[in-house]
């Protein structure tokens, strides 16, 4: 099982693992990332393999500061602007890889862009030690739901990883907002931490939602974030045996009738329901109700996120799952 260290111990022991091609979970402002130095081919072939991810879908790749981030990929003024604006923090920008990016090709998926961000706290302290930047996709088994702190990161990956960064509760509860910049227009390709209208604000101009060709960066698989239980969107009703996913003010009736109750936000707060949207949703999934009903969730700011998270692990799935089989 892998070791857990309080993050204030942690620094030497995840160094030395990164240095030696191994990979490490650790606290981000975001969620817990499965972080594995992004230059060496086994230390990203052993992310993959740890999560069970598919290699089509490509990695983010951490950097710790501008120059670390120039020497990986193409800036114009429109993506320095962004950067100088959000990092450190949740943003993802996706852009032209470098010419001789020291940057292994399972990160990009044979793509000729690069996912890159710059985080806050521990990783940047991490990132900056190594002098080399960290590819780190969430910290949990591909498609299933992201890991908030620690103890989820150990009851899913724990045999599989040899050290878990322990910082507490991540504070923002969301994966970053990936944004590709192509020439003078911005795509959204996943919604996140960052609410889009903030991002057009500096911008000054609108993001496109219009879908690409393919799978261009994380987190944009139909189905994701998945709990074993089903997830029911939209939920006006409760059903006999399911679970409900509450936000602001519950009605008696549909308390009454779940087998089991979260809020994510009774006062209606939407950056207090991205903080607990995925360890509300563990803490239902282990309740064993087949079915979990999520209450309606305004579609503005932070709700484009939530909402996207939960479509995702509502999508069809393909493959038998804890408690049902998906169709």
């Amino acid at each position: 099982m892998a070791q857990i260290l309080k993050i204030d111990d942690a620094l030497a022991g995840a160094l030395a693992l990164l240095k030696a091609g191994e990979i490490v979970a650790i606290p981000t402002e975001t969620v817990y990332g499965l972080a594995g130095d992004a230059t060496n081919g086994e230390a990203v072939a052993r992310i993959f393999e740890a999560k069970g991810r598919p290699r089509f879908n490509p990695l983010i790749a951490h950097v710790a500061g501008m120059a670390m981030a120039r020497r990986i990929a193409v800036f114009d003024p429109l993506s320095t602007k962004l950067a100088e604006a959000f990092w450190p923090g949740p943003l993802t920008l996706v852009l032209p890889l470098a010419p001789g990016a020291d940057i292994h090709p399972l990160v990009t998926a044979g793509l000729d862009t690069i996912a890159l961000r710059m985080p806050q706290g521990f990783g940047a302290t991490l990132i900056g030690r190594l002098g080399r930047p960290l590819a780190a996709p969430s910290a949990n088994s591909s498609g299933r739901i992201t890991a908030t702190t620690a103890e989820a990161v150990a009851a899913d990956l724990g045999d599989r990883i040899p050290l878990i960064v322990d910082g507490g509760p991540t504070p923002v509860g969301l994966e970053s907002t990936i944004v590709k910049v192509d020439g003078q227009s911005l795509r959204l390709l996943r919604p996140g931490g960052i609410a889009a209208e903030v991002i057009e604000a500096v911008a000054r101009r609108s993001l496109l939602r219009e879908p690409g060709a393919g799978v261009e960066a994380p987190g944009m698989l139909a189905s994701h974030y998945a709990p074993a239980a089903a997830v029911r969107v939209g939920a006006t009703d409760i059903r006999p045996g399911e679970a409900f996913l509450a936000f602001g003010a519950v009605p008696p009736e549909m308390a009454d009738a779940a087998v089991a109750v979260l809020n994510l936000s009774p006062s209606g707060d939407l950056r207090e329901a991205a903080s607990n949207l995925f360890s509300h949703l563990k803490a239902l999934d282990q309740r064993g109700a087949a079915t979990i009903a999520v209450a309606p969730i305004p579609a503005r700011g932070l709700g484009e996120a939530i909402n996207d998270r939960l479509n995702r692990a509502a999508a069809p799935r393909e493959v038998t799952t804890g408690r049902h089989q998906a169709s």
